[in-house]
């Protein structure tokens, strides 16, 4: 569900969102921008029951140092 939000820019802020993102995208551009500071904490909770996972984190550590291994090779 989306909220309706009412803020104020300078108008050369203004103009320049519509010129470079376009009009009817602003709302999804300021979204995205906004987003990581507010949801930060679920993020992180999510980061922290990733890691619980050991069979995931032995997988993605098999996975880095497997593409860590390409690099060295391709030298």
């Amino acid at each position: 569900m989306h909220k309706k939000l009412t803020i104020t820019l300078d108008e050369n802020v203004y103009h320049e969102l519509h010129s470079v993102i376009g009009r009817g995208k602003i709302s999804q551009f300021i979204e995205n921008l906004v987003k990581p500071y507010v949801l930060n904490k679920e993020l992180e909770q999510e980061y922290i029951e990733m890691a619980k996972d050991k069979e995931a984190e032995r997988e993605a550590y098999e996975w880095i140092e497997g593409c860590i291994g390409n690099i060295d090779e391709e030298r």
